[in-house]
Order: structure tokens, then sequence, then C-alpha cells
């Protein structure tokens, strides 16, 4: 998490990603997608978001200065704030709660390319922390061509997440589902952790920028 409060280069940059929404972040959750659909379609599935995450992402770090700036956003907002919804989803996984929308298996019949997105779409598209990292990391160097950087870094880890996810999806519609709900509650955990690391790295940069302000 170190990486997403003093990004480096490129490659720290990549790693930031990776870490936050990498194949060990998404396959946990993909994992049930393709449990609960036919093969082809949990590879359109994950196609779908990954192509929809890449998207966001380098919407996100091309308009990060811009977003910022009209809204009166600080870095140190960002991470609270992000640090704030993570922790909330991973309590969620730990206590068992999945976030979504109303009436699943009706979803799951009638649309399941559609209801298998939604499912990935907090933990993957709209991943609060890698939108709050993607934001970071763009606003922490001026121009395009750093921005492009980190464009190229989101959208390589979106490319792998697919590969991982398509090349695996027989694999994982075997997984039994105690398995997966022990992992998930574990992953929860972990990423609670991650959640409250990130808020307490705003809250010190907040805390230590308010003397400087102050005079």
């Amino acid at each position: 998490m170190s990486s997403i409060t003093g990004p480096l280069n490129v490659t720290s940059t990549f790693v930031t990603f990776f870490a936050v929404v990498g194949p060990p972040k998404v396959m946990l959750t993909f994992a049930q997608v393709a449990r609960e659909r036919s093969a082809p379609v949990a590879r359109r599935v994950a196609l779908l978001a990954s192509a929809a995450s890449a998207i966001l992402g380098a919407l996100c770090a091309w308009t990060a200065p811009y977003v910022t700036e009209f809204f009166h956003i600080s870095a140190e907002s960002l991470e609270l704030a992000g640090g704030i919804i993570f922790f909330l989803y991973a309590v969620g996984l730990v206590l068992g709660f999945h976030f979504g929308g109303d009436s699943e298996e009706q979803a799951d019949e009638m649309h399941p390319l559609i209801s298998g997105f939604r499912e990935l779409l907090l933990p993957y598209v709209v991943s609060p922390l890698a939108v709050t990292a993607v934001l970071v990391e763009s606003i922490s160097r001026d121009g395009w061509a750093w921005r492009s950087s980190v464009v190229a870094s989101f959208v390589a880890v979106a490319a792998i997440d697919a590969v991982c996810m398509v090349a695996t999806t027989g694999l994982l519609r075997k997984v039994h589902t105690t398995t997966l709900e022990m992992c998930s509650r574990l992953l929860g955990l972990l990423l609670a952790a991650v959640g409250v690391e990130l808020f307490l790295t705003g809250l010190d940069r907040a805390i230590s920028g308010w003397p400087a302000g102050s005079h």
C-alpha cells in the first residue's frame, strides 16, 4: 500500500494496481460467477467486466486532475473515502453479505450475462480501492505522458485478469461452495485491513497538513 501514497515509476504503479485489482482480488468473486453460469457465458462476463474496468480506469486516470480540481478533492480525501468504502465491502465479505441487485436467481436465469457483470461490478469494475489508486497515482505527477503510463499499467492488469479468468473458468466451475465461502471470508479479513490502512494513511496525511495550513 505504500506505493499508493508515493508512486515512483511505472513499475511501482503496475504493482499497485496488481495488488488492488489483480487476479488475487478478482478470481474469488469470478469463481462464484462461473459456478452459476455456463462456461461460455462466464467467459463473456469476464471479458466484458475486464473491458469495462479498463475503460473506467483509463477515464479516471486521464481526467483525474480536472475531476479533483472541479470537486476540490485532495489525495487525502480520496484515501479516506476509498478506505471507508473498501472497509465496508470487506466487512460484508466477512459477514457473508453479497452486494448486488435483488432477485439474483431470477436475474441469472433471464439475464445471466448482465447479472454476472453486476456481481463483478463493485469488486472489479468500480473497485473503490482501484479507483482511488488510479486517481492518486494520476495526480501525483503532471503531464499527459505520465497519465498515459498510468492508463497503460491499469489496462495491463485488466488484461491479465481477463486471461486468468478465461483460462480457469472450467476449473472454477468445479470449486465447492463451502470452499468459496471460506476463501471469501478470509479475503474479507485481509481486505478490511487494507481498507483501514488506506484510511489511516489518508488521515495521517490530512493531519500532517493542518499545521502548515493554519499559519
